[in-house]
């Protein structure tokens, strides 16, 4: 071994000086060997004689050389250990003076390596890896922390998707729609999709000009392919159906309303065709999953949720009553919402955060303008966004300017609680259950403001729920101007999706022909 070699020279050199220098006398005259010594270096005093057994790696008065250590171009001076706490204690074998140093020795690494995290108030901004040493972030979809949100949601959305185009394959002998028009998305009828649960709000409550109106509307069926209505709303709806009302029921009287409530849920599974699941998964595979291994699955999921419910309900409030709705774009939206938010958090420690702040800009400016067109629902968008980004200052960690202004002490988030035990117990909320009121003594009054603000932000979004539910199936108050955030006034798009049924005689047939249903079926929908 090269330690053995250090200290056994050939033998040739045992008790006998340094040769004289020819050059005359110096001033350091060689110094004598120690006794027991078999090399020209001494051993200090008290280290384990070397035998044909024994290692030197066996002499405790040094500790090991740490496996993964590796030579570093300077600080080759004290190269002992000093315990995990890293204080420092004199060694009495070092001497930087010492003629018998050895200058190409491996040194150990410094307990204080720069970016790691300490327990200063400025670690908020170090590398969060080093709490806990040799865990190290894997490359990879599965490898490492996997995010099982964002896989069991993509999985369950593209089983879901998968039986639409079955469904809509067995009513209409093709897995899309191509009569009476082509499904620009490729995909199911949009009769299918109320069907399987989509959002449509003459489903779920009272509607003016369906429940009140004079006579039975028709409407279309779920294997339709013409523009024939020949079904009535509880086929339509499916499920079992919905309670018979009889011609011009007034909308208070809630005795047989219908309440398909879930069809506020149930749309974030189904997708309107291979373009729209197609978009969405790919923002949900790359920002969703990036945002679910920085705050959690809990986190994720129930903004993920609560955005997505939220947006279907503002829509259910505002949107066209006869459009119905699917797809996870109102959930995304309040995943987008926490990726802003954390960008304007760590705006500082960003490589390029105006880069990253355009492309956040323009994926939102995409699709605000794509929820303009015709038979879209922009209001999912926007109520998920707001809602992801009420919730997002209300479970992100704070900024890190400002939890260094209130001293706040909070850990990189984890899946599950990974402080370490102290005296037997657990930290986290088990500490926290144990003593709640230890948790707010000696707070900053900063520290209760933002304190107070995120309780708001979190009671507002709750209040502002309520009474979205309220309005849908109480006051049914509307918003004359609130259609122009979901479409152009061109070519009376903004008219698409009313109900407005009317009747009229015919010169011919002295019948009665109902019209109506804007966005539903643009032609008659049946004669009477």
């Amino acid at each position: 071994m090269a330690a053995n070699d250090y200290y056994n020279d050939p033998p040739l050199r045992i008790n006998q000086p340094l040769p004289p220098d020819p050059h005359g006398p110096r001033l350091n005259n060689p110094l004598p060997p120690t006794p027991l010594s078999t090399s020209p270096h001494p051993r200090p005093t008290g280290a384990t004689p070397i035998s044909p057994v024994a290692s030197p790696f066996d002499d405790h008065t040094y500790p090991d050389y740490p496996i993964n250590s590796k030579p570093t171009p300077s600080n080759y001076g004290d190269t002992g250990y000093h315990g995990a706490g890293g204080g420092y204690q004199p060694n009495p074998y070092h001497d930087s003076s010492d003629p018998f140093t050895d200058q190409n020795a491996i040194p150990l690494h410094s307990q204080h390596s720069q970016g790691k995290l300490d327990g200063s108030p400025t670690r908020y901004n170090a590398d969060p890896e080093s709490r806990f040493p040799g865990q190290q972030k894997k490359k990879g979809w599965f490898k490492g922390k996997i995010t099982w949100v964002v896989y069991i949601l993509t999985t369950v959305q593209i089983g879901v998707f998968i039986g639409e185009l079955i469904k809509n394959a067995i009513l209409t002998k093709s897995p899309i729609e191509i009569h009476p028009q082509f499904n620009i998305m490729i995909g199911p009828s949009p009769y299918v999709l109320i069907n399987m649960g989509a959002r449509f709000t003459p489903c779920m409550h009272n509607v003016h000009n369906v429940t009140d109106f004079q006579l039975e509307l028709p409407w279309q069926c779920p294997n339709s392919t013409t523009n024939d209505a020949a079904c009535t709303l509880s086929q339509l709806c499916g499920f079992g159906g919905v309670p018979y009302q009889k011609p011009g029921t007034p909308l208070s009287d809630r005795s047989h309303e219908p309440n398909q409530w879930f069809r506020f849920i149930v749309p974030m599974f189904l997708h309107a065709g291979i373009i729209h699941i197609g978009f969405n998964m790919l923002l949900q595979l790359t920002l969703g999953r990036d945002m679910e291994l920085e705050i959690g699955s809990l986190r994720f999921a129930v903004v993920y949720f609560c955005s997505g419910i939220f947006g279907f309900v503002l829509g259910g409030n505002y949107a066209a009553p006869s459009i119905s709705s699917t797809g996870a774009s109102g959930s995304l939206f309040g995943i987008l919402a926490l990726v802003l938010l954390d960008l304007v958090y760590n705006w500082s420690t960003r490589r390029s955060p105006i880069k990253d702040l355009l492309f956040i800009i323009l994926d939102i400016a995409i699709a605000f303008v794509l929820g303009l067109l015709p038979g879209l629902d922009n209001f999912s968008h926007i109520g998920g966004f707001l809602c992801g980004l009420v919730l997002g200052i209300c479970l992100l960690r704070s900024p890190p300017a400002l939890r260094e202004r209130v001293g706040a002490d909070e850990p990189p988030y984890a899946a599950v609680d990974t402080t370490p035990l102290v005296d037997g117990e657990g930290g986290g909320i088990k500490k926290f259950a144990k003593q709640p009121l230890g948790f707010f003594k000696g707070r900053k009054p900063f520290w209760w403001v933002w304190w107070l603000f995120r309780a708001g932000c979190l009671t507002g979004v709750l209040v502002g729920f309520i009474l979205l539910l309220k309005n849908f199936y109480v006051w049914r108050n509307e918003c004359s101007w609130c259609k122009h955030l979901s479409c152009l006034p061109v070519s009376n798009w903004c008219d698409i999706g009313a109900i407005r049924p009317e009747i009229v005689t015919t010169n011919t047939t002295s019948k009665r022909d109902l019209f109506g249903l804007d966005g539903l079926a643009s032609l008659p929908l049946g004669a009477f």
